[in-house]
């Protein structure tokens, strides 16, 4: 699929990876809605960043994890744009808990990770579905992380809860096949700001990958817009780690 004036809702596409694939797709011709849950200033910014380089973008707020803003944001976008043709269910949430601390790992917490990780992911590829459908094509990728493949990450319900964005893509493929194709891509450690008071523990973790280095949100970005593109793959989880889980 040709991006070049399209319609693409990044979630989470202020900060980090989402400001990465905002700019990677505005650079490609896409009209790019960036939201934001909390981080409008951020958002903002990624958005005066696309016009100031040509591109077309907007500012959308939304909290992913409540399906009626879901859907405001989704028809906010249709009524300005005429329409949704691609998203990236980039937005994420975590909690930092000792694997061992069980008890930490309380209800809150939980319902928290699944509203949004997985929960929220499921709400914006519904909304987005029907318009779609009406194109006759559409492209979805969730971002998962090798948490949900090894187990581990900043915490159990974190890790879990990558696992069923996993599983979720698979399922959506199912669903939403042949009009919208929907996969994962799936990072391991990048510099971001998720990184923030453990940067140590990631320049420790470099020289110890296959690559040695750590990736960058450009690196997840461009695997972003290439599994978009890409008309003949449906349901696949691509790893993106510098060999972290070889």
């Amino acid at each position: 699929m040709d991006v070049k004036n399209k319609v693409a809702l990044v979630t989470g596409g202020g900060t980090g990876i989402g400001r990465a694939t905002s700019l990677a797709l505005a650079e490609r011709g896409a009209i790019v809605a960036v939201n934001y849950s909390r981080s409008q200033t951020d958002a903002e910014e990624t958005v005066q960043l696309i016009q100031d380089r040509g591109g077309q973008a907007i500012a959308i707020r939304a909290d992913v994890s409540r399906d009626s803003e879901v859907r405001d944001m989704v028809y906010e976008i249709v009524r300005q744009y005429g329409s949704v043709d691609l998203l990236v269910n980039n937005a994420s949430t975590t909690r930092h808990i000792p694997f061992g601390d069980l008890e930490a790992a309380d209800e809150e917490v939980w319902n928290e990770l699944y509203d949004v990780n997985v929960k929220g992911m499921f709400y914006c590829a519904r909304a987005v579905a029907p318009f779609m459908k009406q194109k006759k094509e559409g492209a979805i990728v969730n971002l998962g992380s090798i948490a949900g493949q090894t187990g581990l990450g900043s915490s159990l319900p974190y890790a879990v809860s990558k696992a069923a964005v996993h599983g979720l893509t698979k399922s959506l493929a199912h669903a939403l096949a042949p009009t919208i194709r929907v996969n994962c891509v799936v990072p391991g450690a990048v510099a971001t700001r998720w990184w923030a008071g453990y940067e140590e523990q990631m320049k420790k973790l470099a020289p110890n990958l296959l690559l040695q280095r750590i990736a960058a949100p450009d690196d997840i970005a461009q695997l972003i817009c290439t599994a978009l593109e890409q008309e003949a793959m449906t349901g696949q989880i691509i790893t993106v780690d510098s060999g972290q889980t070889m």
